[in-house]
């Protein structure tokens, strides 16, 4: 499979569509089951707050993994990406409620780079609050 954009397509500005994630409780007890990582912070509400938390927050991984489906959703091919990096800024906060939480992500093509690759440059949000900082991710076109 190769991604479905062409690199001529495209130019520095490209916006990707956004994309809206929600979180819920069961989806971090199903992500720990998958990844492995049992760490009461993520399914514990009394745990959390002990340690000073303000509710249980998602995974880190977790965040990461939805905030980049808007790279791959808009290529068409996961293994189009070829680098991908974030820093945590702040915790995606889950509630125990019938709603949990909403991850916002939005991208832009911010630098078109050699061997038909783009630097998308994404801001995601939760709560209002940016919770990855220096989120970029290196894809190669078609």
């Amino acid at each position: 499979m190769t991604a479905k954009i062409a690199y001529d397509d495209v130019e520095v500005g490209t916006e990707l569509p956004a994309g809206t994630f929600p979180v819920t409780r069961a989806a971090l007890v199903q992500y720990a089951g998958a990844s492995g990582d049992f760490n009461p912070i993520h399914w514990n509400e009394k745990f959390a707050k002990a340690v000073g938390l303000p509710d249980v927050i998602a995974h880190g991984m977790f965040t990461m993994a939805e905030a980049i489906r808007v790279v791959t959703d808009w290529t068409g091919d996961p293994a189009a990406v070829v680098e991908y990096g974030v820093r945590f800024t702040k915790p995606v906060v889950v509630p125990n409620d019938d709603e949990g939480a909403v991850i916002e992500v939005s991208g832009k093509v911010a630098a078109k780079l050699d061997d038909r690759t783009v630097r998308v440059d994404l801001l995601a949000t939760s709560g209002g609050q940016k919770v990855l900082g220096m989120s970029r991710a290196v894809v190669r076109l078609a």
